[in-house]
């Protein structure tokens, strides 16, 4: 069950933030329309949203998952790989201490991004990208030791982050696309469903199950035709120009679990 989401409103500078894409300069404020919209999907799978201020000193800020992760007993804050990234993850730090108690850091060399988690029930993948490193990986591994959960590296080689490439839904449905249609992570399941996206229409394969809803992005028929036939109760928005600038649905929030 997920009750608290956290996202934050677009700098003014969005067009400004890392990208991969040929896809052209995203419109800001039809990217503003479609995260409010993105909100309100939010909404209407249950969640109390609260939405931060922009900060203009990072255009990539409205992607606000990659400077923590969230757990049931802890909030752990990252270090971004991207060196325009740098301190943005200092702005999370206040908002999370209104909902945990324990708030652990990574710290020295440690990069980590996380767009690069993956969990699957108490077990989180690492994802080994540009944007998240060995030591990063190592701190991480060390903090979820402590509170109980268990923790695996998976190498990210063509794509920008691991969820980028595949998503965990539940009951070992996994949805993936790329590098991760055939993946040894799939290993460690010995019974497990994998809804593989193609190729043409992989930025749908980055969806997030909340409450017994499946937001989706907009406009990926197969992908979308795929999870109805699972049973999944789908909800579409338009992410056109998030995708110019490779965020993804997962990335535009943190989504607090609860026991």
């Amino acid at each position: 069950m997920i009750k608290n989401v956290i996202v934050r409103k677009l700098s003014k500078n969005f067009a400004e933030g890392i990208t991969t894409s040929d896809m052209g300069k995203p419109d800001y404020k039809k990217a503003v329309k479609q995260h409010e919209d993105y909100i309100e999907a939010l909404k209407k799978c249950g969640c109390n949203v609260l939405i931060l201020e922009a900060d203009e000193r990072y255009p990539d800020s409205t992607f606000v998952e990659d400077v923590a992760i969230v757990t049931e007993k802890c909030a752990i804050i990252t270090k971004p790989g991207a060196e325009s990234r740098k301190g943005e993850e200092k702005g999370i730090i206040d908002v999370l201490k209104k909902f945990y108690v324990n708030i652990e850091y990574l710290s020295g060399e440690a990069c980590l991004d996380g767009g690069d988690i993956l969990r699957v029930e108490n077990h989180f993948y690492i994802g080994q990208s540009k944007r998240t490193n060995a030591e990063g990986a190592r701190q991480l591994t060390e903090i979820l030791s402590k509170y109980g959960y268990t923790s695996s590296n998976a190498d990210v080689l063509h794509i920008l982050h691991l969820k980028t490439g595949v998503v965990y839904l539940e009951n070992n449905i996994f949805v993936a696309t790329g590098e991760f249609k055939e993946h040894k992570l799939f290993k460690d399941f010995k019974e497990f469903k994998v809804i593989k996206v193609d190729d043409n229409e992989a930025y749908s394969a980055n969806c997030i199950l909340i409450n017994g809803y499946l937001i989706i992005p907009t406009g990926f028929k197969n992908s979308k035709k795929a999870l109805l036939d699972a049973g999944f109760k789908i909800i579409e928005v338009d992410m056109s120009e998030f995708e110019k600038m490779d965020g993804g649905l997962t990335c535009l929030s943190l989504r607090l679990p609860k026991d």
